[in-house]
């Protein structure tokens, strides 16, 4: 009979066990803290990602109408009425204005209400003039393009007067070189509506703009104490649609062609920023016309434009307040961009601001040929 014969094992010491320990957490720590770098780099990228692509959208759109500034104006703008006080930009029919002290100009003779392809708004640019602790520049500026609509066909209408006309409404009758292929009423989708402002050429050479209150299918109509402040009928202003009547009480139809003339909608674009509440972060907005504005962009927290201005031959390059030294926008042939957004995360050390910067030529302004 064996007696089995036992043999001892030896295990782990116990400062073997505390050095394997350790470097299994060191190993450990190590990963968690690669995953989590990782991890804040993606968050990173990703939020400038957004970021950059919610600017470029903004700017792009604001692009698009910047460029147009001036299409379809008298040569060096129009002079709107000026017997009824300050014609006002950026506010809706229930006569909330969402730019502070945003008026038109005056013209070079100094007389107000003065509509220029764009409208330079300095310091001007935040709904209510709220602050916009997040942003590093206290200055934030608003811009206004106008130019023809060339969307709808409102210039395939004639436009008459009523008999003895006032400037409050003008008749519309399909062009006969239209009436193949008629456009569509100005009651459509997409026409014409209340708070549109319309840039009545006649044919007398008289241009004016109103700011529509009513719309039928066959015509427009311009009340007075309108929201923009834009119409006043009847023969004591100047510069109102009336004029473009000739004021002598044209019947229709029109006995003559000298009772005729043409209508274009404008687009009166102003771009600016607001703050709306519940916490949520700034927004920029865009605002035509007499209508509702709409949000393009959230987490936008800064705004500034500068202006290329050619005064006598001479650039001044980056006017940010051309009116305050006595600039005509008319001079003006390059609009510098510069949008700053802000990251949806905005708290702590993830959040994340970048600026966007552009330039826009005014291609529909004077003209300079710069390579002379």
């Amino acid at each position: 009979m064996k007696i089995p014969i036992s043999k001892s094992q030896r295990g782990f010491s116990l400062l073997e066990l505390m050095i394997a320990s350790a470097v299994g957490l060191i190993a450990v720590v190590a990963m968690t803290q690669l995953f989590n770098m990782g991890m804040n780099a993606t968050f990173t990228v990703t939020q400038r990602a957004e970021t950059q692509q919610n600017m470029r959208a903004a700017i792009e759109l604001m692009t698009k109408d910047i460029s147009m500034a001036g299409a379809g104006l008298p040569a060096g703008g129009l002079q709107l009425a000026n017997a009824g006080g300050a014609a006002r930009v950026a506010c809706n029919q229930a006569g909330t204005c969402y730019v502070p002290g945003d008026v038109y100009p005056n013209s070079g003779a100094g007389v107000q209400n003065y509509m220029y392809g764009l409208l330079p708004g300095f310091a001007n640019g935040v709904q209510a003039a709220a602050v916009i602790t997040s942003a590093p520049a206290a200055v934030n500026d608003s811009i206004t393009s106008i130019y023809c609509d060339y969307n709808f066909p409102l210039f395939e209408y004639n436009v008459t007067f009523p008999l003895a006309p006032d400037g409050t409404q003008i008749n519309l009758t399909v062009n006969s070189a239209y009436t193949a292929n008629p456009p569509p009423l100005p009651t459509a989708a997409g026409g014409i509506q209340n708070g549109d402002l319309i840039l009545i050429n006649g044919s007398n050479g008289v241009a004016a703009v109103g700011e529509v209150t009513n719309v039928t299918a066959t015509s427009l109509s311009f009340a007075n104490l309108d929201p923009l402040n834009m119409n006043f009928s009847g023969p004591t202003h100047t510069n109102n649609v009336y004029a473009v009547s000739g004021g002598t009480g044209y019947a229709y139809p029109p006995p003559a062609l000298t009772t005729q003339g043409t209508a274009y909608r404008l687009f009166a674009v102003t771009y600016y920023l607001t703050v709306p509440g519940a916490g949520q972060t700034p927004r920029l907005m865009r605002q035509v016309n007499g209508l509702t504005p709409v949000p393009v962009a959230d987490d936008i927290i800064n705004l500034q434009v500068a202006y290329d201005t050619y005064n006598s031959g001479v650039l001044d390059a980056n006017q940010a307040n051309p009116l305050g030294v006595g600039e005509s926008p008319n001079n003006i042939q390059k609009i510098n961009l510069l949008v700053m957004g802000q990251s949806i995360i905005n708290n702590g050390n993830k959040s994340q601001n970048m600026y966007l910067a552009t330039d826009v030529s005014a291609r529909n302004m004077a003209f300079r040929n710069r390579y002379q």
